[in-house]
């Protein structure tokens, strides 16, 4: 792969964040893309890092765009107790210095705008400038409003009511804001029911789970206020586009300090190139300096994708359960999620992803697992997102028969297996439903790749 390719290419990092007021350490998981000056992005919530893939790709031409996934988002720990706003705003600089950033430019969409704006005020000589998409001044009664009904409690249920929720929640948060009131009064311009863009939303809650309320809340409970007209703080451009519902809000941020403005846009693409041409002519602070990340995880770049890997190099190389999830480690060993499962990226050729990943990692050997028993056809059903979110049931279903029969679509006497509580505990269930929405078509071409291999074998021997 050429040094232009890997600039133009997203690569994912693991970083952990030790804080010096004593709490125990952190995985941060941060994406990065291109060239030049640090530009961190700070993504709205509940989603994660993954929202910026198509902004990197075009700033990352003048900026080495820097987004990680806000604590308890995306494949970020979570921050512990009860975090609030400052504490977001803190974790985020702790970020920066154990990733070797002393100062940068800043963009962050609607709640990241409010941790970056938080952070400005509490470290602003971290920042060379801020650009924000949408920063909401609520009223109290909205305040209360959305402190009673906005972020409800959200477990998995034994048999998968949660994903009704979950689906409709994310899909009507764009008909309707907040999400809850369906009064024509607060009917949005921007209505879709694009099936991508909401399964990307409801794959992120998936990994956020009820921690989504930690960082929701602490946004939501946030004061109110952007720096006193007097502050001396870099230079913000707050802007918001037509549909957008914090748009109004520009209207409510009275005076600000020297060095910022706000304005309405019509476009999501106006505002975007609108904080670019801000950005440039402000956050200038050098090359990117060496960046630091972990040495036992991390993503292998290869040539069509991104492999997943945990553990140490050298070591023998695992790979997945029949559940499709990493399998755990001993110490010297090594674990990968294989192409198209978990965090890994899909390749056309399965197998030879996986050797050219072992070979990357030193591994000393690999433990190629047994192919589920069963007929593929019926193993591995269709997993992909439709208009009415029923993949996600499918998914529990399957989660929840493969506690009694093996196969699982089997359901009869001869093939009962013994009951295993701990399997059917909702979490567990959680775990294994996202394993396999994750992994889509990907999970019948590993089945085959399996089967191949074992075939191949027999006829070595």
């Amino acid at each position: 792969m050429s040094e232009a390719e890997i600039k133009r290419m997203i690569t994912r990092h693991v970083l952990t964040v030790r804080s010096a007021s004593g709490a125990p350490p952190r995985k941060v998981h941060y994406r990065r893309c291109g060239s030049g000056p640090v530009l961190l992005m700070v993504h709205q919530s509940p989603r994660s890092s993954a929202e910026y893939e198509a902004l990197m790709h075009q700033w990352g031409a003048h900026f080495t765009c820097i987004a990680p996934d806000t604590p308890g988002f995306g494949q970020s720990d979570a921050l512990p107790g009860k975090p609030e706003i400052a504490d977001f705003a803190d974790g985020l600089c702790e970020f920066l210095d154990a990733l070797g950033v002393a100062r940068c430019a800043a963009y962050g969409f609607h709640s990241g705008g409010i941790i970056l704006v938080t952070a400005i005020k509490r470290q602003p000589q971290r920042f060379s400038c801020l650009a924000v998409g949408g920063y909401a001044i609520w009223t109290e009664e909205e305040m209360r409003i959305f402190g009673e009904r906005y972020l409800p409690e959200w477990h998995p249920s034994a048999y998968g009511e949660h994903l009704t929720w979950l689906w409709h929640r994310m899909l009507e948060q764009s008909w309707v804001f907040p999400w809850f009131d369906t009064r024509e009064e607060a009917r949005l311009s921007v209505a879709h029911a694009d099936i991508a863009r909401v399964a990307q939303a409801v794959s992120e809650m998936l990994d956020a789970g009820n921690a989504y309320q930690a960082g929701y809340g602490a946004v939501l409970r946030a004061p109110r206020d952007i720096p006193a007209p007097e502050s001396t703080v870099p230079p913000c451009l707050i802007s918001a586009f037509d549909g957008d519902p914090l748009q109004a809000h520009i209207d409510r941020l009275g005076a600000m300090p020297q060095g910022w403005r706000a304005e309405k846009v019509r476009t999501p693409a106006d505002h975007h190139a609108t904080s670019l041409a801000f950005l440039q002519a402000h956050g200038g602070d050098g090359p990117c300096p060496d960046l630091a990340e972990d040495l036992d995880e991390g993503w292998l770049a290869l040539d069509g994708g991104l492999i997943h890997w945990k553990g140490t190099r050298g070591g023998s190389l695992l790979l997945h359960s029949p559940a499709g999830e990493m399998v755990e480690q001993a110490p010297g060993e090594l674990a990968i999620d294989v192409p198209g499962h978990g965090q890994s990226s899909d390749f056309e050729d399965i197998e030879g992803a996986v050797e050219a990943a072992a070979a990357a990692l030193g591994a000393s050997a690999i433990a190629w697992p047994e192919a589920p028993a069963g007929d593929p056809d019926r193993l591995y059903p269709d997993m992909t997102p439709d208009r009415f979110g029923n993949y996600l049931q499918r998914a529990w279903a399957v989660a929840r028969a493969e506690c009694f029969f093996a196969p699982w679509y089997a359901a009869g006497a001869a093939n009962a297996i013994p009951l295993d509580p701990a399997r059917l505990d909702p979490q567990a269930l959680h775990r294994r439903a996202r394993a396999r929405i994750r992994a889509g078509d990907a999970a019948r071409r590993w089945h085959d790749t399996l089967v191949a291999r074992r075939r191949f074998d027999r006829r070595s021997i």
